[in-house]
């Protein structure tokens, strides 16, 4: 196996591939030049080009073509650019918003976008009055529709803000009010068929919801209980598996079609799903020492133990069509088989890592990840091609665009 390490401007946000051949697409913000970047890199780890933009750098979304769309500011609001495989910007959309609005997350659709609109920009103290919302917009940016989302719902049993001391007296302690709204994260936004799973979070606390709406004409399906909500993936035609993580939760349930829970395990992982249904992935707590270890998600409720993982900070895995789940955790990038049999690919120490991306794997089995500022190519594995199942990987697919079968 051969290592290559290629340097990138800023800490990436984001990793995608259009085709599958390359280029690989990275999202980061270069501090020195004070702009986002979008980077191009060759399979071999070649910078193919660079196009500086503004705004915050989030994931960007590929299409199958090759292209790659991009979310950032411009001169009437928030734009949506795809660019081509050789750096040429094909379209720039302004998509329809209120001034006071802000980017949450986006998909692309075949005929336009699926955004979720904030009441502020992330990190500032909004009002019941400005709801966040989702929208469903065409290929111009026009507003098919657009849904409200519950903000009334979040709350959870334990979540109280402090007292405050004013000088004369200290007020008591009082039932906590989302203020500060956010995209749901890690993945604020999935589209499988005629279904969209919207999650939005208040950041001063880490309570979310998640709705699920129709996506023909934005109605409300359900809305999930508020709980504090991690990863989560798409299962099915319409179906999405959603965790929670912290304030005693840990636990993953399968939503149906119909927004109807089907079954709940006592489990919380970056899961993966391959083509026959198997829902399996690394666990993921907020322990230290770490009580994790690579599960699988049994039909009847019940959880099937792997390899126990030591560490935390962990890339996303991906999942190759012989079942083997790949990933970095704790010094070194795994494989795990079907069998659950774990082997090392590669020792790879590194310090103080925080901030690392969803393990892309393309063909001839080459594993590829960003950590830091770093873009790490793995060559040789022998792994086999990604799974065709509904979340073979982080996001969903290759292009990093979570969006699963045709919307209605």
């Amino acid at each position: 196996m051969r290592l290559r390490r290629v340097s990138v401007p800023g800490q990436v946000r984001g990793v995608v591939v259009g085709d599958p051949t390359g280029p690989i697409f990275l999202t980061g913000y270069d501090r020195d030049a004070q702009t986002a970047v979008l980077t191009a890199v060759d399979p071999a780890g070649g910078t193919v080009w660079r196009h500086e933009y503004q705004g915050r750098p989030g994931s960007p979304r590929a299409l199958s073509g090759g292209t790659v769309w991009i979310a950032h500011s411009g001169p009437d609001g928030h734009r949506f650019t795809e660019l081509s495989a050789d750096g040429e910007v094909l379209h720039a959309v302004d998509a329809e918003h209120e001034p006071h609005e802000h980017f949450g997350a986006f998909v692309v659709l075949p005929d336009g976008f699926l955004v979720t609109w904030l009441p502020a920009d992330p990190g500032r103290r909004t009002s019941a009055e400005r709801p966040p919302r989702a929208a469903r917009h065409d290929r111009g940016g026009g507003t098919v529709w657009s849904t409200p989302l519950p903000v009334e719902r979040l709350s959870f049993p334990g979540v109280v803000e402090a007292g405050v001391h004013t000088g004369w007296e200290t007020r008591p302690m009082r039932p906590w009010k989302p203020t500060m709204i956010a995209a749901g994260r890690p993945e604020p936004l999935l589209v499988s068929g005629d279904r969209a799973l919207v999650g939005i979070t208040d950041q001063s606390s880490g309570i979310g919801i998640c709705a699920v709406l129709d996506t023909a004409d934005g109605r409300v399906v359900t809305v999930t209980p508020p709980g504090p909500y991690g990863y989560k993936a798409i299962a099915g035609a319409g179906a999405f598996l959603v965790g929670m993580q912290g304030y005693g939760a840990f636990t993953a349930t399968l939503y149906g079609r119909d927004g109807h829970p089907v079954q709940t395990w006592p489990s919380h992982a970056q899961w993966l799903v391959d083509r026959h249904g198997t829902i399996s992935g690394p666990e993921s707590e907020n322990v230290l020492p770490s009580n994790s270890a690579f599960r699988i998600l049994e039909p009847d409720g019940s959880l099937r133990g792997g390899p126990p993982l030591g560490g935390y900070y962990t890339t996303h895995p991906a999942l190759d069509a012989d079942g083997t789940a790949v990933f970095w955790r704790d010094g070194r990038i795994r494989a795990i088989g079907p069998d659950l049999v774990e082997r090392t690919l590669l020792d790879l120490p590194a310090n103080d890592v925080v901030a690392m991306s969803r393990i892309v794997l393309l063909p001839q089995g080459l594993v590829a990840f960003r950590m830091d500022r770093e873009l790490l190519l793995l060559h040789d594995t022998g792994l086999a091609e990604l799974d065709s199942g509904p979340w073979p990987c982080g996001a969903g697919n290759l292009q990093g665009n979570p969006v699963a079968g045709p919307p209605s």
